[in-house]
């Protein structure tokens, strides 16, 4: 049980779903829990089945008049959630309204509205955002262990309960949407929706709703009450792994596929690893709502599912339900992502259409960046620097001015290339018999945190091992270690160079090298094999 404080919460509607809140709430502030308000006075026995210290009431009226009632769940009717939730933030109350907030978008604006004024929290019941494995998915994707997000799709899926007064889309997607604007956290550009209808005249029994979001992100919602079996699935798609969420499996819900397509000397090739279990915490999602609901209260936080997010929700069911009636789209007061980019192009550089770059990256004058190319967050490209189609560019990159990064090189994190360097992709070029496009290309890949000094020349279809350091001048001619400093013509391991970028000494007699800017130890644990003791290489500091 929660630590009590002087809130006293009531609950208006003790149907099925009512009576869940009415446990878990009195399993949260027990005392505190003062009223159940229903039309239907046969409740009454329920509810004091949970506890007898709760008072059952018909009418709303003492609810509102209590102020040492504070916060109101409301667990209605959908056609009843505006009215009540309007009355109930009137009187001074925070409010948590069951999905949807209202019937339409512009009553929610209202009511968020009228929150704002009251200086009280209203919150939507958006409950599969408060499900510990969509947080940990969420946790994942910002932490970029699915790489660069790439499309979701969410089926939900079941036989029945069909209903009379909503559709399939209304009854079942606005879970799968809200989970979508969690994860992706944009608002859609663009929303379609294609549905049928069986049962009863007007009420689509099973719907697809597309959905297109910045910098190249899709999803598709599939629900029906029309299916042989219960399916709540939702995939999620990056460029490095992708991840499964399954509710409707006991255990094992959130898989984690270590697989994806990697181009290989211009060629598409498959990655496959071994599927790993996600753990991640047990707690009912009901329980973590009104967990933060409650916690919302006592420390004036926003929720996760606020007015505001609710308000997008039902635009885009709005914009979903006229695509289902082949009727124009509505102008949706969606805010629409920033024009300005946030990143820099000097104007006398050119990005093509078609390219990806992140955050923070800065492009200066003469560089050119052509159409397929995906540039990371913080990365530096100088003068007359030319990114080639399809590249691909890891975060913190430095290319220096007058470098040229063809197709098929791929430069991961931290990677710095000096000035005038010379990056291959042909290793036989002749004019006379052209040998262009990625079929001829063999792929250079240039390792997390690897150095190449200037003028310094990379003959293409070799590896550069991380915190590989190429000296100036140097012409590589085969895979680099980690770690290996590379001089002459062709280069030749002639030392060892610390992640700090300080050449290493003699070992001593255990074999051990100390950076000499770090203090970090370093041991050839094989021939040609260098580890350092002190950080695994393939972590970030």
């Amino acid at each position: 049980m929660m630590e009590p404080t002087a809130i006293q919460f009531a609950l208006i509607g003790a149907g099925q779903w009512g009576l869940n809140h009415a446990r878990t709430l009195n399993q949260l502030v027990g005392d505190r829990f003062a009223y159940v308000c229903d039309l239907d006075k046969t409740r009454a026995a329920l509810v004091h089945q949970i506890s007898d210290s709760i008072e059952f009431i018909t009418e709303a009226q003492p609810i509102l008049t209590d102020e040492s009632v504070q916060a109101v769940i409301i667990a209605t009717p959908a056609e009843t959630h505006y009215a009540i939730a309007k009355t109930c933030l009137e009187a001074g109350k925070h409010v948590l309204v069951e999905k949807p907030l209202a019937l339409f978008s512009e009553q929610a604006k209202e009511l968020d509205q009228l929150a704002t004024a009251q200086q009280k929290i209203l919150m939507a019941g958006h409950v599969l955002l408060y499900h510990p494995a969509v947080q940990k998915l969420k946790q994942m994707i910002d932490q970029g262990q699915l790489g660069k997000l790439q499309y979701i799709y969410s089926n939900r899926l079941n036989l029945g309960t069909v209903r009379k007064e909503e559709n399939i889309l209304w009854s079942f997607a606005p879970h799968d949407i809200s989970i979508l604007q969690y994860l992706i956290g944009e608002y859609p550009v663009e929303v379609n929706a294609k549905g049928a209808v069986f049962l009863q005249p007007g009420i689509h029994d099973v719907t697809l709703t597309t959905l297109t979001y910045p910098n190249n992100i899709h999803a598709h919602i599939h629900v029906s009450w029309l299916h042989p079996f219960k399916e709540q699935r939702l995939v999620a798609i990056g460029d490095r792994s992708m991840a499964v969420l399954e509710d409707s499996r006991k255990e094992d819900k959130l898989i984690l596929y270590p697989k994806g397509i990697d181009w290989i000397n211009g060629e598409p090739q498959k990655r496959e690893g071994e599927y790993q279990v996600i753990d991640h915490d047990s707690k009912l999602p009901l329980t973590a709502q009104l967990e933060h609901f409650i916690d919302c209260i006592e420390h004036n936080k926003t929720p996760i599912t606020d007015g505001k997010s609710a308000i997008t929700v039902l635009e885009i069911l709005e914009q979903a339900q006229h695509r289902l009636e082949e009727k124009p789209a509505p102008d949706l007061d969606i805010p629409k992502p920033e024009s300005k980019p946030d990143y820099f192009v000097h104007p006398l550089a050119v990005v093509d259409e078609g390219c990806e770059i992140g955050t923070g990256t800065k492009i200066w004058h003469f560089s050119h960046v052509q159409s397929g190319a995906k540039i990371g967050e913080k990365c530096v490209l100088g003068q007359n620097v030319n990114v080639g189609n399809n590249v691909t560019i890891g975060n913190y990159v430095k290319i220096q001015n007058n470098v040229s990064v063809y197709e098929g090189v791929e430069l991961e994190d931290y990677v710095f290339c000096g000035p005038s360097m010379v990056f291959t992709n042909v290793i036989d070029p002749r004019c006379e018999f052209p040998q262009s496009g990625s079929a001829f290309y063999r792929q250079t890949v240039v390792k997390y945190g690897a150095s190449i000094g200037a003028n310094a020349t990379i003959v293409c279809g070799n590896t550069l091992g991380r915190f590989s350091f190429i000296a100036a001048g140097a012409v590589v001619t085969k895979d680099v270690p980690d770690y290996a400093l590379m001089a002459g013509v062709p280069a030749r391991r002639v030392g060892w160079m610390s992640r700090h970028g300080a050449r290493l000494p003699e070992p001593d007699p255990h074999g051990i090298m100390i950076c000499p800017k770090s203090g970090w130890r370093y041991q050839e644990v094989a021939p040609e094999l260098l580890r350092c003791l002190d950080h695994p290489e393939d972590q970030p500091i």
